[in-house]
């Protein structure tokens, strides 16, 4: 790990299929650096996830920073959290199928099934061992984040290969299925 900007791998590049690495040293400077780096690359992308095999580095590292955007406007907002070695400990049988992309995979959206809740456990960026439960949304980035440290991107899940569209035809859709305000 260096000071030079981060920047993130496309689809084809090998990291994105190689299992991560549990990280050993949580406060040495260069974790806590990609920590910042990773926050900071999340926010400038308009992401709400990111994990570091998304940089070409394999560790286990993720950020989910969820909030409304352009691609997810019904997003809950939530302060940009670090997830360090995270294990999904339970998840609920229910599964919703519903739209992802993906920074690594641009320009594409797919209807990806999804447990609708995950109980995690994870370190913190001070170490501290958490516990957590993400519902919804949030369970949705966890799970894409967590499937960057098998080696997985969100095609692989895909049911249809109908169902994946272009970031264009995705944005009509929503376009079409926003709320009609009521006349006064």
């Amino acid at each position: 790990m260096c000071d030079a900007p981060l920047e993130i791998i496309t689809l084809g590049h090998p990291v994105l299929r190689q299992m991560a690495q549990p990280v050993e040293h949580i406060h040495a400077p260069e974790i806590q650096q990609l920590i910042d780096q990773l926050i900071a690359l999340a926010d400038h992308s308009n992401g709400v996830g990111i994990a570091a095999s998304q940089v070409g580095i394999p560790l286990q590292i993720m950020i989910i920073a969820s909030h409304p955007t352009p691609r997810y406007p019904a997003a809950p907002s939530m302060p940009p959290t670090a997830l360090i070695n995270p294990q999904i400990v339970a998840c609920s049988d229910a599964i919703d199928v519903d739209w992802e992309g993906c920074l690594s995979v641009p320009n594409c959206r797919a209807q990806v099934p999804r447990h609708r809740d995950v109980t995690v456990v994870y370190r913190d960026r001070t170490g501290a061992e958490r516990t957590i439960e993400f519902t919804g949304f949030i369970a949705r980035i966890f799970q894409h984040e967590y499937d960057h440290f098998q080696g997985i991107v969100f095609p692989d899940r895909i049911q249809t290969p109908e169902s994946m569209v272009s970031e264009a035809v995705y944005q009509q859709i929503l376009a079409n299925a926003a709320p009609s305000t009521p006349n006064s």
